[in-house]
């Protein structure tokens, strides 16, 4: 049995129906704040990563492990106290979404940082994701397109190679259910740079209409910002938006060296998920 922590988000969702589909037994984990809809062979347990005794149902009788902090970035986590539960409820392999900005940006504050270094310290297998920019970050765009076929946006002409959250999710799934990939560290990208512009484009696109782009200003985009992130990961967010450095640029060969494919290029996460912009 495999367990999936973040189950409810972007990443999490595309990983449990991967794992379904091969045939794998997986236990869904959220903190029960979205709905949940699972295929068929999941099942739910409702469990917080910042708690981590009531983790210890969900662990039992599981032998793998995604280990993903449900988009809080690892603030308030205790990772040596979550493996700890893993490791006593039998769990025999952990992979880690981590992020790029790990290593492309160490300067920077980042409690991702310290779950990496718990995992690779936990004394189980464990292999570790680093995923850039996601597509998915398009959905905070949806009710301005929704409402105004409208894209705002600062560095309109900036573009960083976006990774389609079903391909980690991809890659996770092979992670966990083999060994060949124990120990090893993946860079994950898109196959090309795409800018704010671009993807406004492919949105109208897959709608059918014109989505017209917007450019905010670096002032109106930190205004915007600040008023759901902590000021510092608000100037690495545009920094790395506005000035990417080489290692954000560069396209990373990992998707493919795993999965035997190219990465989804930005175009067709945005026809598979039209239906948010409608």
């Amino acid at each position: 049995m495999i367990v999936v922590t973040g189950a409810t988000g972007n990443v999490g969702r595309s990983l449990v129906r991967a794992l379904t589909e091969a045939g794998e037994r997986v236990t869904a984990v959220s903190r029960g704040l979205a709905p949940v809809d699972l295929p068929s062979g999941a099942g739910h347990a409702r469990a917080d990563l910042s708690a981590p005794r009531t983790l210890r149902p969900a662990f039992d009788g599981a032998e793998a492990l995604f280990l993903h902090d449900g988009g809080q970035g690892g603030h308030g986590l205790d990772p040596r106290a979550i493996l700890d539960v893993a490791i006593g409820a039998g769990v025999q392999r952990v992979v880690m979404l981590s992020s790029q900005g790990v290593v492309t940006r160490p300067k920077s504050p980042s409690h991702v940082r310290v779950i990496e270094e718990a995992v690779r310290e936990s004394g189980l297998p464990w292999t570790i994701l680093r995923p850039g920019g996601f597509a998915s970050n398009a959905f905070a765009w949806a009710e301005s397109v929704r409402a105004e076929r409208t894209v705002a946006a600062p560095f309109g002409d900036v573009g960083l190679p976006l990774i389609d959250p079903a391909d980690i999710a991809e890659v996770a799934a092979v992670a966990l259910r083999k060994d060949e990939h124990t120990g090893h560290v993946y860079e994950l990208t898109g196959p090309a740079a795409v800018t704010p512009r671009q993807q406004a484009e492919a949105i109208g696109a897959a709608l059918g209409e014109t989505v017209r782009f917007v450019e905010l200003t670096r002032a109106e985009a930190h205004a915007r910002m600040a008023a759901f992130m902590p000021e510092p990961v608000v100037e690495t967010t545009l920094a790395v938006l506005g000035e990417p450095n080489a290692a954000e640029l560069r396209l990373s060969p990992d998707v493919e060296r795993v999965l035997g494919r190219p990465p989804r290029p930005f175009a067709e996460w945005a026809r598979r998920n039209v239906a948010a912009f409608r």
